[in-house]
């Protein structure tokens, strides 16, 4: 018997760890650019494996969404534990969901995650459970203590949530290209440089939670306004044209 014959089954295995963690990496990245609808031949190209390594370890779409996604998902899940447990229900909601937008921000990816529904995806069908539960043990609290209107539904937040929430990537990328074309422009002039706005997302959720209140705080809301420039950028990143990472602008 030759060394090889011992040794090719544990390098085999090696190697196929190797393979399943350089895909990983690659498509959490292209899913964080391009959202969970990315060409899985790109993700494969960038791990630098070919298509047939991909399907063996990740024979669907939901399979490799559920590997990469796991982790975070069981994240939120936590932040809605502490949430049902806060002594203050308003206050529990609000950090709840500043927990779940700053992650719809993060990437495309998840914020295709958290704001659709794709099949076979286990970890995210408990998440959306959980995020329900949460939403609706929050409310049922706040309508008992007369925080927020007699009214409103569950349905009625996670759709708003869910509807808000799908805005939220375009808002991000929009809000960060105006305010680095202005600080281009104030480096030219010599002014100080503009500060992007990660955070963009907040002042439309604080308008959204302040309507579901009975007796709305007159509080000042958190980020700047859109500019209608910035409003502008917005819109063009929610369409289906948007430019992709890595996408050429056609030729004149």
């Amino acid at each position: 018997m030759t060394v090889g014959a011992h040794d090719g089954a544990p390098r085999q295995r090696r190697d196929a760890r190797r393979n399943r963690e350089l895909l990983l990496e690659a498509a959490h990245e292209v899913f964080t650019e391009q959202g969970l609808d990315a060409a899985l031949d790109v993700i494969a190209r960038r791990a630098g494996v070919g298509n047939a390594t991909l399907y063996r370890h990740f024979p669907t779409r939901a399979a490799l969404v559920d590997a990469v996604f796991r982790d975070s998902l069981t994240g939120t899940m936590d932040a809605g534990e502490r949430a049902r447990k806060a002594p203050d229900a308003w206050a529990g909601l609000t950090g709840y969901l500043e927990v779940v937008f700053g992650a719809l921000a993060a990437d495309r990816g998840s914020n295709d995650l958290m704001t659709t529904h794709l099949r076979g995806v286990d970890s995210l069908e408990a998440v959306h459970e959980h995020n329900r539960r949460t939403v609706d043990a929050l409310l049922t609290r706040l309508r008992d203590e007369g925080t927020v209107r007699a009214d409103v539904t569950t349905e009625d937040v996670l759709f708003g949530l869910a509807a808000l929430g799908r805005a939220v990537p375009a808002l991000t990328a929009a809000t960060a290209t105006a305010a680095t074309a202005t600080a281009a422009t104030a480096t030219a002039a010599s002014a100080p440089a503009a500060v992007t706005a990660p955070d963009a997302w907040r002042r439309p959720l604080a308008l959204f939670l302040g309507g579901l209140r009975t007796a709305p705080a007159a509080a000042a809301l958190p980020a700047p306004a859109l500019t209608a420039a910035e409003l502008g950028e917005v819109l063009r990143e929610l369409g289906p044209h948007r430019t992709r990472a890595g996408d050429r602008e056609p030729r004149a």
